[in-house]
């Protein structure tokens, strides 16, 4: 979790399988558009936060946090690198310095497994805080194996083999959590899934 280049070029590639895909998918889940305002909770290096700004245009602004602060700082160079808008500040997930209904969309991607209880609830609530009326959000997890593919990986194979508890914990925390019209679906790709909600 804290060594970022090496989640880039190992990490992430064997979790996500086809990732610019998946970042992809995952944004057409939350239904990321021209002037969304989006925070992503647990961003890692980066990457999905920075497609995130080419869906919302100049009108909307992207913001990723995450706990560590070697992830930060990379992030915020590989932002610097590809001239994008989005911005960066450490903050763990469950105590998110952003005023309540700040955000349109809220994105959580691979990173809600790593927080351990109580303070997972509390991520919850403040993600739910921090999101507009009608906002949406989408928790990305492990879920069941799908394709040929997710048997190559052997990473996220060993990951999945819990699954689909990531995923179901996921969507259950969301509806403990006071969010409404909880769904879930496959992303299509090896292992992974989403749990989406609205506000």
């Amino acid at each position: 979790m804290h060594a970022p280049a090496s989640y880039d070029a190992h990490e992430a590639p064997r979790a996500y399988g086809d990732e610019a895909k998946t970042r992809e998918r995952i944004l057409d889940a939350a239904h990321v558009a021209q002037g969304d305002r989006v925070l992503d909770v647990g961003c890692g290096t980066g990457t999905l936060a920075i497609a995130a700004t080419r869906r919302v245009g100049e009108g909307g602004t992207v913001v990723g946090v995450d706990a560590s602060a070697k992830m930060i700082e990379f992030a915020r160079a590989k932002a610097l690198h590809e001239s994008s808008s989005v911005t960066f500040a450490r903050a763990p997930a469950h105590a998110l310095p952003f005023p309540e209904a700040r955000f349109d969309v809220v994105l959580c991607a691979l990173a809600l497994h790593h927080v351990s209880e109580p303070a997972r609830t509390q991520a919850i609530a403040e993600m739910r805080r921090v999101l507009a009326q009608g906002g949406r959000i989408v928790i990305v997890e492990f879920g069941r194996p799908i394709g040929l593919r997710a048997f190559l990986r052997p990473l996220a194979l060993l990951r999945a083999l819990r699954a689909p508890k990531f995923l179901d914990a996921a969507a259950t925390a969301l509806r403990e959590g006071g969010f409404a019209d909880v769904t879930s679906g496959s992303l299509g790709v090896t292992t992974l899934g989403y749990a989406r909600a609205l506000r």
